[in-house]
């Protein structure tokens, strides 16, 4: 499945706990997307997720969904740094 990475900018500091986890997981398997894991920035005023999904416009789906932003969504692929000759 492909994989991408979503920037989201929040308006304030990101409070986020098991149960709004808990809830993006559940709108993002009724979409059909992975989420794998984010960074948070220093502020908490933004992330940079890493998620498998069919299309970008599925992610855009959940985030609507969860009502989440998804301000830029990018096609991704693997590279690890020691595999690369």
């Amino acid at each position: 499945m492909p994989l991408f990475v979503i920037e989201r900018n929040f308006p304030g500091a990101l409070e986020l706990d098991a149960q709004g986890v808990a809830a993006i997981r559940a709108v993002n398997a009724d979409v059909g997307v992975n989420w794998l894991y984010s960074f948070l920035s220093a502020d908490h005023r933004k992330t940079y997720c890493l998620y498998e999904a069919p299309s970008a416009e599925a992610i855009r789906e959940a985030a609507r969904r969860a009502n989440v932003p998804a301000d830029r969504i990018v096609e991704v692929s693997h590279l690890q740094p020691d595999l690369v000759r």
